[in-house]
């Protein structure tokens, strides 16, 4: 049960089947899940398509069940002050299960085999005969012993890396942005590579788990398969736009690339050879399912309870301890003086600062001020609509 009591009800709407567990964090107290609402504090989702939808004014979080958020305007959002959540890392073991058993079971051509076994259904007692007999066609080898390359040292790429070791496996990942955190995780037997060409000249697996940016959009092409080792295997559990498609079934059909594991199948990735399509299993657990509803409910709640911000893909993560203290929680953009009109306009009003926070994102930031003072009632009168005439304010609440 929630600690914190708001002045109102606060409306949840959910815009996919939500698994149970993660609605049961908003406690019927301080908040309502009504998917008939019209204009909800706060969307919760999985893979809903929003880029068309109209926000009420009194919308102020969106929360996705899961890390991308390509259905979600998220510049639209930023303009309108309203913080969007995703859920890193809450989906990150059942990826990296996925990973791990395509890596084996493709290695060892399990998919194919199983599939031309279960076309001798009607051959009888000659079955065992044509299983003896054909099973040299599927002749794989053993992962132990080879290098995986892992490109994206996240929350799933480090866990497939430490796992890759524990398998016997050399493992070399690169990521330029890893997190503080991240590296605590990783083991020092993961060996670093320079470059990303590095890793590709020396992997005969590669993984790929980075976000779709201008950066990253195909990436596997034929100037990098060039660079990789000849009949390499090629897995991508992360978007299928990342891979060139032309030129990924040129390398396919002569040798160049081995074999491609994809969890994004389409009509052209279906025609080529030698490919693995498996359809968008990656993060398909019942347990991931609910780690990544929890993981939203929990954020959503914490913004609107407390102000504090995690978590998010377009405000600055912000968190401030809750005392119970009057808290001002501003989002503006990112210009001078900012702060000093936000504490000058309360300060107008004889009240004090207790405690603040200022964290920026390029043209944004977003500012949390506690009072000092015993206000009386759920408002300070007139303090809100003076820090919305502030020019460069977007949204601004007192909580």
């Amino acid at each position: 049960m929630s600690t914190i009591t708001l002045d109102k009800i606060k409306t949840i709407k959910t815009l996919n089947n939500i698994a149970e567990r993660g609605l049961n964090v908003f406690d019927k107290e301080n908040f309502k899940i009504d998917n008939d609402s019209e204009n909800p504090d706060a969307f919760v989702l999985r893979s809903f398509n929003m880029h068309t939808m109209e926000f009420g004014d009194n919308l102020k979080a969106i929360a996705r069940a899961g890390a991308g958020v390509n259905n979600i305007p998220v510049d639209k959002c930023t303009e309108q002050g309203i913080v969007v959540f995703n859920t890193p890392g809450a989906n990150a073991n059942a990826v990296k299960e996925m990973v791990l058993t395509s890596l084996m079971a493709s290695s060892r051509n399990l998919f194919a085999g199983v599939t031309w076994t279960k076309s001798l259904e009607g051959e009888g007692d000659q079955i065992p005969k044509l299983v003896e007999a054909g099973k040299k066609q599927f002749v794989g080898k053993e992962i132990k012993g080879k290098t995986l390359g892992v490109i994206g040292l996240g929350a799933i790429g480090a866990l497939v890396a430490n796992d890759a070791l524990d398998l016997d496996m050399d493992v070399i990942g690169f990521d330029p942005f890893i997190s503080v955190d991240t590296a605590w995780s990783l083991s020092r037997n993961v060996q670093r590579a320079m470059s990303i060409e590095e890793l590709f000249a020396n992997s005969d697996y590669i993984t790929v788990h980075v976000p779709l940016t201008d950066d990253t959009r195909g990436m596997f092409n034929q100037q990098t398969f060039s660079i990789m080792k000849p009949g390499v295997h090629i897995l991508n559990f992360s978007r299928g736009e990342l891979v060139n498609e032309a030129d990924m079934e040129v390398a396919l059909e002569n040798g160049t690339v081995g074999k491609y594991i994809t969890d994004f199948p389409n009509e052209k990735v279906l025609k080529m050879k030698n490919t693995v399509p498996i359809p968008h299993l990656g993060a398909s657990t019942k347990e991931s399912e609910e780690n990544c509803a929890i993981m939203a409910a929990r954020q959503v709640k914490e913004f609107l309870e407390t102000g504090n911000i995690k978590n998010s893909v377009n405000f600055p993560n912000a968190s401030l301890p809750y005392t119970g203290k009057k808290r001002v929680a501003a989002f503006h953009k990112n210009v001078p003086n900012m702060v000093g009109q936000i504490t000058m306009a309360i300060s107008n009003y004889d009240l004090n600062i207790a405690d603040m926070v200022n964290r920026s994102r390029g043209e944004y930031a977003y500012t949390m001020v506690d009072i000092d003072n015993k206000v009386n009632g759920d408002i300070i009168p007139g303090l809100e609509e003076k820090l919305k005439q502030i020019e460069g304010m977007v949204t601004t609440r007192i909580i």
